[in-house]
């Protein structure tokens, strides 16, 4: 596989052309123009040294030596293929709940903007283990499959918000039946969910699906984002709250953490609650639940990076100009002594 880094400068190659076409008009002409005043026998003896290959050998190499130093600007990257090797860790998936009550401000800066940091800095914690990402409100949509590719983890983290999905609600229950999907079934990891949430859903789905959670061998762990005091849901408009969600009635809606609800469906697979709301807490208990977990090998895949390969078209190119320059026009000397073709 291969990569041009300055795909733009290939418009240099229309200069190769150009150079070659004056080059073959020039041959003609010298050519016609000394026929009109000399034979080729009278001109061999005028001028015996005068090699008629040697332009043309000179010329191909200025025209290849150029064209390495178009191909440098260029800078193709080679190198590029899949490595397959063994690393120790669990496979771990964050869920994180983007339903507009993730908009509340009862934690700083906001639920949703909490949730991100936290997953965030639980990310820049590990080494070694698989990590997934899953946004759910009344659906839920996969965000980033099984990787050990940690910075694209953070990019996908940071783009989430609460507008990703049309389909609003809090439907725990769809985050973990998608969130199972992602473990293979044919490792033998440990499998970590992580539900990042304020945890309103009073959906009895979401018991059923960590049940069968718990028969696969997942564990799962909530982490309460919010307050139990609750707080209303700020509409904004360009960063400037302009009303709060109302209900049918016309009622402030008041958002509150179901940390109840949460512990529930972390018992059922043997895990726990984590409170939420100091992060140096939750990295250190989750760092806490990995060191007591058992590490496993695992084989994953990973890209290596494209290598600039631009240098050895620049030697290339300076070798064949240099040529070019020190070149003879005439015959070479010791080639002619040879005589070869019994010229003498």
């Amino acid at each position: 596989m291969y990569e041009l880094e300055n795909i733009s400068w290939s418009w240099l190659f229309l200069l190769i052309i150009l150079i070659s076409i004056l080059f073959i008009f020039d041959r003609a002409w010298k050519i016609k123009t000394q026929k009109l005043f000399f034979s080729k026998s009278n001109l061999e003896r005028l001028s015996p040294n005068i090699s008629n290959l040697k332009p043309i050998i000179k010329i191909f190499f200025m025209i290849v030596g150029i064209s390495m130093f178009i191909i440098a600007m260029i800078n193709p990257k080679i190198g590029t293929k899949i490595e397959t090797f063994q690393r120790l860790g669990v496979d771990i998936v964050f869920a994180v709940d983007v339903s507009k009550s993730m908009l509340a401000e009862d934690i700083a800066p906001s639920r949703i903007e909490k949730s991100k940091q936290l997953v965030g800095q639980v990310i820049n914690n590990l080494g070694g283990d698989r990590i997934g990402i899953v946004a759910y409100a009344g659906k839920a949509f996969p965000q980033l499959p099984l990787t050990t590719d940690y910075s694209s983890a953070k990019m996908f983290l940071q783009n989430m918000n609460t507008d990703m999905l049309s389909s609003q609600g809090t439907a725990i229950d769809e985050a973990i039946r998608l969130s199972s999907t992602y473990f293979d079934k044919d490792q033998s990891t440990e499998r970590l969910l992580f539900i990042v949430s304020d945890g309103e859903d009073h959906n009895d789905l979401s018991y059923e699906m960590a049940d069968l959670a718990a028969k696969n061998n997942i564990i799962i762990y909530s982490i309460g984002v919010g307050t139990e005091k609750g707080s209303p849901i700020p509409i904004k408009k360009n960063g400037i709250v302009m009303s709060y969600k109302k209900d049918i009635n016309g009622e402030v809606v008041i958002t509150k953490l179901n940390k109840n609800y949460l512990e529930n469906i972390s018992d059922k697979t043997k895990g726990k609650y984590i409170d939420g709301s100091v992060t140096e807490n939750v990295i250190n208990e989750v760092i806490e639940i990995l060191e007591n977990t058992e590490k496993k090998e695992f084989d994953t895949q990973k890209f290596s990076e494209f290598k600039d390969q631009f240098q050895w078209f620049i030697l290339i190119g300076f070798v064949l100009i240099v040529i070019d320059i020190f070149m003879r026009d005439g015959k070479t000397i010791w080639l002619k002594n040879l005589n070869l073709f019994n010229e003498k």
